[in-house]
């Protein structure tokens, strides 16, 4: 029996750079344009309050992080509970409004899709394996709904 293939990905310039939330591809969500799915989930933070502008305006997906992690501007007090929801909907609006990205992801087949890095436990899987890969499981959960919608 053949070992399921893996695919790791990470950084937005490197293979499968498209599957990074950093990937320059614009979103379309709230009546607005977001230059990143990472601009639309950091600001999500603050939906609703100035804060949410301030990151959707942000140079780089780098700078709208920085934004989102800061704890001057307060966060909503149901983050925990929706945050895995905004990412699918940020996640969904980049691999159904940019085709080529669509493509990319169902090419993958049944690969198991792993954000691999040591700076995130909780969307990636820790650099070692030990992290949830909660964005390479939303990513694959995608992948699943794109198929049985072709």
């Amino acid at each position: 029996m053949s070992e399921k293939q893996v695919i790791n990905f990470y950084l937005s310039n490197g293979e499968y750079g498209c599957f990074s939330n950093f990937s320059r591809h614009h979103i379309f969500l709230k009546d607005k344009v977001w230059k990143t799915s990472e601009h639309y989930f950091q600001a999500q933070k603050f939906s609703g309050t100035e804060f949410e502008e301030k990151v959707r305006l942000a140079a780089t997906p780098k700078e709208a992080a920085e934004l989102g992690r800061n704890r001057k501007f307060p966060l909503r007090k149901d983050w925990e509970t929706v945050k895995d929801d905004i990412m699918r909907e940020a996640l969904r609006a980049k691999f159904t409004q940019n085709k080529e990205l669509k493509k990319i992801l169902l090419e993958t087949g049944d690969a198991e899709l792993v954000e691999h890095t040591a700076n995130d436990n909780y969307w990636a899987d820790g650099g070692d394996g030990s992290g949830k890969n909660m964005l390479g499981k939303l990513l694959m959960e995608l992948r699943e709904q794109l198929k049985s919608e072709e």
